[in-house]
């Protein structure tokens, strides 16, 4: 067991299930204490997780949850999320509330947390996607507002350091339990593997992993960057479709 995060304790937004659940998972492998934070309580416990009801969208709640915990050393903001909407079928207060959901919450919870990470030098990890540097049909607002935690990581690391080291995972394709909804059966699953370099997609566990990473002292010296978290990213459509260079 890894034990570099002993003694210290992780709040992870979102931490009850998919993505969320893996990383609370991780950093509790890691053997630090974590609290979980989230609307809705783990259909079954996490071993290791203590598990907190909150609404990340109530600011009022949320810096009274961060005032009354005696220490916090890394936040890990992971709550978010968005279902499949084109932006022609509903109107601008919908796609705010996504925008609201994946960016301005990050930022709420960051500066209800600020003294106490300041205070024990701690780290905010920002978990990104890859729909904030790529066209997002389908998902505008998300990526629109995962493009911007990403500048909002960065300017975020300059103005805390040297306290406070912040950072963002740029995550792609995730297998959790709710994948069937993206990607479909197991048909579909094994076909969008298949544009992945590595040939899967990412299990929590893989993001938990970069995310203990990066809050450990093994990254003490990488603040303001963004760590690609996606099995090599998509291969290119046109090496597909090109007809030069085909093997018989």
């Amino acid at each position: 067991m890894d034990n570099s995060l002993r003694g210290r304790t992780v709040v992870v937004t979102g931490g009850t299930r998919g993505v969320g659940a893996g990383i609370a998972r991780a950093f509790a492998v890691a053997g630090a204490q974590v609290l979980a934070c989230a609307r809705r309580p783990p259909e079954q416990p996490l071993d290791g997780v203590e598990f907190t009801p909150l609404d990340l969208r109530d600011p009022p709640a949320v810096r009274a949850f961060f005032d009354a915990l005696p220490r916090v050393d890394v936040l890990v903001n992971n709550a978010g999320g968005t279902p499949y909407r084109r932006l022609a079928d509903a109107d601008a207060e919908r796609h705010a509330r996504v925008i609201e959901l994946n960016l301005v919450t990050p930022l709420t919870a960051s500066l209800a947390a600020y003294e106490h990470l300041k205070r024990n030098r701690g780290a905010v990890v920002m978990i990104g996607s890859v729909s904030g540097s790529r066209p997002s049909p389908g998902s505008a607002a998300y990526g629109a507002a995962k493009a911007g935690l990403e500048n909002l990581a960065r300017s975020m690391a300059v103005e805390w350091a040297p306290e406070v080291r912040v950072n963002t995972l740029v995550v792609g394709m995730v297998r959790t339990e709710l994948a069937h909804l993206h990607y479909g059966g197991q048909d579909g699953v094994d076909a969008v593997s298949r544009t992945v370099p590595l040939g899967r997609l990412a299990a929590p566990s893989d993001v938990g992993a970069a995310a203990v990473f990066l809050a450990s002292d093994a990254a003490r010296y990488i603040s303001g960057a963004s760590l690609l978290v996606h099995g090599g990213g998509e291969r290119p459509a046109f090496l597909d479709a090109a007809t030069a260079n085909k093997e018989d």
